[in-house]
């Protein structure tokens, strides 16, 4: 059967795509003064026609809830594929997207974010005495340690192995050293617990203030190398 419209255009799957397509918020049932929305004409909406068109509707509605599902199922693949696999942190591809992001809104607004480089010392150490399992829980208690130390509005990631950043925003470099140094002290106040061991915890760290003219991997590079300075000056003293 030919389901016809006002002007005998056939109603087919095409413009059943395109309905969809378009975003209409059709109904789930076809009342007799929604014909002419849908094409077909009062003469043509017969209980046949009524129930093919209540039919297709109903097909539109599960396609509808489909892509929702999908939709969600993607949402969530993404989420993942920008965590790490090991703590509730940003991932270093994730993380490099958002400093990019943070250095675009600070040349447009004139605002100061600074990035810190941050490096766990001796978890070679850890994981030789105690094993690797223990070196995990040690990343995992400077991951945790570091997200209740900073604002919502700050992020935090690993950059792989034993290193980790944050972006500060409305922070310039001073006021990312002075955070900076809160933060070693938040991680360094209480020792790791395993078990029955105990390992204490120690951190290096740099401070790169975010530029209008630096890459993100500049500044994660300069971070970094701010880092290993401050970690050579320790181990001189």
């Amino acid at each position: 059967m030919k389901i016809t419209g006002a002007r005998n255009e056939p109603f087919s799957a095409m413009r059943r795509r395109a309905l969809v397509q378009a975003g209409a918020q059709l109904p789930s049932a076809t009342p007799v003064d929604s014909a002419a929305f849908l094409g077909v004409s009062e003469v043509e909406m017969t209980p046949a026609v009524k129930a093919a068109l209540q039919a297709l509707l109903s097909e539109i509605d599960d396609l509808r809830g489909e892509v929702g599902r999908l939709k969600s199922r993607l949402e969530e693949a993404e989420d993942l594929a920008d965590r790490d696999a090991l703590t509730p942190l940003l991932n270093r591809r994730a993380f490099v997207r958002e400093l990019g992001r943070i250095k675009t809104f600070a040349q447009r607004y004139g605002s100061p974010a600074s990035l810190v480089y941050i490096d766990l010392d001796d978890l070679k150490g850890v994981n030789d005495r105690l094993g690797h399992a223990a070196g995990d829980a040690a990343l995992k208690a400077v991951a945790e340690r570091l997200l209740g130390q900073v604002r919502e509005s700050d992020i935090v990631g690993r950059m792989g192995g034993d290193e980790f950043a944050v972006i500060l925003v409305q922070a310039d470099q001073q006021t990312a050293e002075a955070k900076a140094a809160s933060l070693a002290r938040a991680i360094e106040a209480e020792p790791l617990k395993f078990g029955e061991w105990s390992a204490p915890l120690h951190i290096s760290w740099g401070v790169r203030e975010i530029t209008a003219e630096a890459e993100p991997e500049t500044l994660v590079h300069d971070a970094d190398q701010a880092m290993f300075a401050r970690k050579r000056e320790r181990r001189a003293s």
